[in-house]
């Protein structure tokens, strides 16, 4: 009951920040809006996808992108949950929780779960405005995309933690920003399928196919449509759980990178 307990707090602290920072949850929908509304109107008529799974006729490249966009928010809200990480360490109150007699894994895993429930939130609210705007997909869609979306959240939440226990200061998460998420976010299927990488370079098309955030993003394009992309699960998995065990390492104390920082 105890750990339940735990949970229970932290994803409640979590929400209840989220929701004074309305700031934050505007930002975090501003960006895909603007991709959706401006650049995808811009390039509608420049882009033309080929029929390719899980799409069974031609599509526009507004319907393309907007799993990728999903994908961003989750992407986006990690790094934004690791920001906050750095924060609380600074000020003290993630070491106070760390002394909690909990064992110190469950408690991180807390802090994900948390910020992986306020990213599927996020990603259902830009997907409402969406259909809004036009673009609607499968009712099923709608239910199966929850277990993707909570699979690439954790994921890329672990990315975000693992980041974290490298940063020592609030100032060095630029640095972060323009040589981390930029990179995975452009060199992946978010914006463009990866057949049209490989016609401009055979490299950007490996870069992007090994890139765990696109097979974050084809798993989320295919669970829309209500179908399965077993190969982009089985990677997000694996990533997830390589990304979580650096995560772990990196806030032990007696092995990890807060050690070596006092």
């Amino acid at each position: 009951m105890s750990w339940l307990i735990a949970l229970h707090a932290i994803v409640l602290r979590e929400a209840l920040r989220f929701t004074r920072q309305r700031g934050r949850f505007i930002a975090a929908l501003v960006r895909p809006l603007v991709w959706l509304i401006v650049f995808a109107a811009g390039f509608r008529a420049a882009l033309g996808l080929s029929i390719t799974p899980p799409y069974e006729t031609y599509i526009t490249y507004d319907i393309y992108i907007v799993p990728g966009l999903c994908g961003m928010i989750v992407l986006f809200n990690g790094m934004q949950s690791s920001l906050s990480l750095v924060y609380d360490r600074e000020m003290g109150s993630m070491r106070l929780l760390l002394t909690s007699p909990l064992p110190r894994w469950w408690l991180l895993v807390c802090r994900l779960i948390a910020s992986t429930v306020i990213s599927a939130l996020q990603v259902y609210t830009f997907l409402g405005i969406a259909a809004v705007y036009g673009i609607t997909f499968p009712p099923l869609g709608y239910v199966a995309v929850l277990p993707a979306l909570l699979i690439a959240g954790l994921m890329l939440g672990a990315l975000g933690l693992a980041l974290s226990s490298t940063i020592s200061q609030l100032e060095n998460f630029a640095g972060v920003m323009n040589f981390v998420i930029f990179p995975m976010f452009f060199l992946s299927s978010a914006l463009y399928p990866l057949w049209k990488m490989a016609e401009s370079s055979e490299l950007l098309h490996d870069i992007c196919a090994v890139n765990p955030f696109t097979h974050a993003v084809e798993m989320i394009r295919f669970a829309l449509y209500a179908q399965a992309n077993l190969p982009a699960l089985g990677w997000t998995l694996l990533a997830g759980v390589i990304l979580l065990a650096l995560a772990l390492w990196g806030y032990d104390p007696a092995r990890g990178l807060l050690r070596r920082k006092g």
